[in-house]
């Protein structure tokens, strides 16, 4: 019999969304979610010799608009399809899946970020990867729980290259993106389904 509670069921029950109503997301919901992000477990920071246990590496950056979304696009799709001819011959049934989702995709097409109505960034140290990594779990779950869907999106990562969105985001070169993550209200459709993948069960040792 599987021990159960809400939050065990919302772990379970969250899936990455690639679909997505055109549907604008309440400011109070993405600063709930943000805050869940907030409350991760993070790596205290060294100052002065000493451990500073309330220290947050990570920052969030919440992008709505349309005409900096299609930049982030513009910049990232071209990776997203050199990157995705190269799965052709070595991972052929993944490429398969990719394609059938880009052909029933609306236009414009976007497989990076799927046109989701809200990107997350999260931004922090290289030297935090785990910290950062761990506040985007958390971000996932809260966006389950409160009905919404989400995709951790790492082609989405790869803007250093533009200067525009580098000085719009503000990053400095010690920063790293992680994600980011797409949230907005699920449409619910099987094609977007279709690189979906089962879990495992997982591998235990008992000691």
């Amino acid at each position: 019999m599987l021990m159960t509670n809400p939050v065990i069921e919302t772990i379970y029950n969250r899936r990455s969304c690639r679909s997505f109503k055109p549907k604008p997301i309440p400011k109070d919901i993405i600063t709930a979610i943000i805050k869940a992000g907030n409350r991760a477990p993070s790596q205290g920071r060294l100052e002065k010799g000493k451990k500073d246990p309330l220290f947050q590496p990570w920052r969030f950056v919440v992008v709505e608009d349309t005409e900096f979304k299609q930049k982030l696009v513009e910049t990232t799709m071209p990776i997203w399809k050199n990157s995705t001819e190269q799965t052709k011959e070595l991972l052929p049934k993944w490429y398969e899946k990719a394609m059938k989702l880009h052909e029933t995709m609306d236009e414009p097409k976007d497989m990076v970020y799927y046109s989701a109505p809200v990107i997350l960034f999260v931004i922090g140290p290289a030297a935090y990867a785990v910290s950062c990594a761990l506040a985007c779990q958390n971000i996932m779950i809260a966006a389950q729980s409160l009905g919404l869907g989400s995709c951790y999106v790492g082609y989405g990562s790869l803007v250093k290259g533009n200067a525009e969105i580098v000085q719009t985001l503000e990053l400095t070169n010690d920063e790293r993106i992680y994600g980011p993550i797409v949230l907005g209200y699920p449409k619910d459709l099987p094609e977007a389904r279709a690189m979906l993948s089962k879990k495992e069960e997982p591998k235990i040792k008992w000691i």
